[in-house]
């Protein structure tokens, strides 16, 4: 069921509450080892499948925590921003993120938007922030959560 357009104000009447949850994306091997390469990250824990296996304090290879947290990126926009009545919206910052557990290769993860904060800035611009949890499949603690900001031009 596709939810309806939000306008800033929809969003100041939901601070504190969730308003998405995206689609699952698979975190992969080959998701993994293409982070690695494009960031030059190529620590074992991440690419080497059999030595994360076998040492690794995870059993298995882990992704990134900042592939995690690039993510947000599409997840964010499917779960909410995308829904947003705006001309434009940008990402503006991060204010705190943690990683709370790995994401062994393999596993799904889904992200969670709820409204902190809506600030009209003036000028048709609008100053939105974002709690973003990224849950894991089948496990209890989420994988990273954010606070993220999105400047919004309408």
């Amino acid at each position: 069921m596709n939810k309806p357009p939000m306008t800033p104000a929809d969003l100041a009447a939901q601070v504190g509450q969730e308003v998405g949850v995206s689609s699952w994306i698979t975190v992969d091997q080959p998701r993994i080892n293409e982070f690695a390469h494009c960031t030059e990250d190529n620590q074992w824990i991440h690419v080497d499948v059999e030595r994360a296996n076998r040492e690794s304090p995870f059993k298995a290879p882990i992704a990134h925590g900042y592939l995690t947290l690039a993510l947000l990126a599409p997840t964010s926009v499917e779960a909410a921003l995308g829904r947003i009545e705006a001309r434009q919206f940008v990402n503006y910052g991060l204010e705190k993120v943690r990683f709370l557990a790995p994401v062994r290769a393999g596993k799904r993860v889904r992200t969670h938007v709820k409204v902190l904060a809506v600030e009209d800035k003036g000028q048709g611009r609008w100053l939105l922030t974002t709690q973003n949890a990224v849950e894991i499949e089948g496990e209890d603690k989420p994988a990273l959560i954010a606070t993220a900001l999105a400047m919004l031009m309408c």
